[in-house]
C-alpha cells in the first residue's frame, strides 16, 4: 500500500493489522496506548491507516532488534 494514501480502516482490518482482540483494542484506547478512532457516521468509526501502521512499527521498534 502507498504510504502517502490516507485511508480509514474499519474494525476487522485494524484488529488484523494490530494482531489484537477487540477487548484489548478498547482497553488500549482507554489507556491512551492505541490511536483513537475517527467517527465516520452515526454508528460507524474507522482508524487512520497511517496511525495504525505507525503503532505497529512502534511495537516492532520496541522489540529492540529491528
Amino acid at each position: 500500500m502507498d504510504g502517502n494514501v490516507v485511508k480509514l480502516l474499519r474494525m476487522p482490518e485494524v484488529l488484523d493489522r494490530a494482531g489484537i482482540s477487540r477487548p484489548t483494542l478498547y482497553r488500549m484506547i482507554s489507556a491512551g496506548k492505541f490511536p483513537q478512532p475517527v467517527k465516520i457516521g452515526e454508528r460507524a468509526t474507522g482508524w487512520i491507516n497511517r496511525e495504525i501502521d505507525a503503532w505497529v512499527e512502534g511495537r516492532i521498534a520496541d522489540r529492540g532488534d529491528a
